[in-house]
């Protein structure tokens, strides 16, 4: 996903993952490959909202958008909340 796009995209994008997430959520039973499926888009959604934040940060004080970048999934899975 490039920083590039409008935030209307990345917007997008966390729709159509949290559709297919919520779709995996209630199946009663998951395979093991739509259970591994769930963690990757949990893992996505993760990376998408981090990238939206950056972008607003980036709005609020006047810099290039453009320096956004989607962080790894090290990074954003190991945030302390």
């Amino acid at each position: 996903m490039s920083a590039a796009q409008p935030d209307g995209s990345v917007l997008g994008r966390i729709n159509l993952l949290v559709e297919e997430e919520e779709r995996l959520d209630g199946t009663s039973q998951l395979s093991e490959e739509d259970g591994k499926r769930l963690g990757e888009l949990k893992v996505g959604l993760d990376q998408c909202w981090d990238l939206l934040r950056q972008r607003r940060a980036l709005r609020e004080i006047g810099k290039d958008l453009d320096t956004a970048k989607a962080r790894s999934v090290n990074i954003v899975e190991n945030y302390e909340q």
